[in-house]
């Protein structure tokens, strides 16, 4: 069993930064697949990330290309989501996620609230 808890979430103004992280436990996640989803009230959760085992291949939703960046340190086994140029409409619940073929293990989410 794999247990995943997020933090680095909270309250920054339009243009600001924030960074993410992922912490593991109960297993190493060197052999998992990682990603980040986000959740906004009243809309459908959405992939924002998504980084392969070996950190060589990622994946980025269009929102978050070139403003985002996903790693991974599994010495730490610890994601993290580096997050600059925040809009307003990046105000979501960031959900971290790790499994082998599917997302099996879920975290339960870090609150991000960007200010106009």
């Amino acid at each position: 069993q794999v247990q995943l808890v997020e933090s680095g979430g909270g309250l920054v103004q339009a243009g600001g930064s924030l960074r993410l992280s992922c912490k593991a436990s109960g297993r190493a996640i060197g052999n998992y697949m990682m990603a980040w989803f986000r959740l906004v009230p009243g809309k459908d959760r959405e992939v924002t990330a998504i980084i392969h085992r070996m950190s060589d291949s990622t994946y980025y939703s269009d929102f978050a290309k070139g403003r985002f960046t996903i790693s991974r340190d599994n010495a730490k086994n610890t994601m993290y989501l580096q997050m600059n140029s925040l809009k307003p409409e990046d105000t979501a619940v960031y959900i971290c996620a790790a499994g082998v073929t599917a997302y099996d293990y879920w975290g339960r989410g870090t609150q991000v609230t960007v200010s106009s």
